[in-house]
């Protein structure tokens, strides 16, 4: 099981999650990844997640997440365009999209939201450890 699985899946204490968003943020600030790049990716996951918490509060019967997955799926070709005119958002791509492929495996609503808040969880702590590890604006 991959490193990214397990956090999005099975990793109840979220120990794993920050072991793996400090190397992971390291790996960035490496690259000389900016701030400004990342965030231009989390303002669109911000996005998402507003969508995906709008359905949260409805009523069971009434929830549909379809919108808000399919924006979270295309963030890949979104990420992948980015690192064709920024090779140094590479790394940051390779962890996400197997985080959102992660998210989109969960076999029920309740199960993906769940695995959406561990994605979410995931990325800020990169962007947070980005910002600790010295990543430039």
């Amino acid at each position: 099981m991959s490193e990214v699985r397990t956090i999005i899946t099975a990793d109840p204490t979220g120990e794993k999650l920050v072991e793996y968003a400090v190397q992971t943020a390291e790996q960035l600030v490496k690259n000389q990844l900016t701030r400004g790049q990342i965030r231009n990716i989390f303002t669109e996951v911000r996005k998402i997640e507003a969508l995906w918490e709008a359905q949260s509060v409805k009523k069971p019967e009434e929830r549909d997440y379809s919108k808000a997955l399919r924006r979270l799926v295309m963030l890949k070709p979104k990420m992948d365009y980015q690192t064709a005119r920024i090779p140094q958002v590479q790394r940051l791509k390779e962890v996400l999209s197997e985080a959102i492929d992660e998210v989109v495996k969960g076999t029920t609503p309740e199960e993906q939201t769940e695995r959406f808040k561990r994605f979410m969880n995931l990325f800020e702590a990169i962007l947070a450890y980005h910002r600790a590890k010295g990543g430039k604006n």
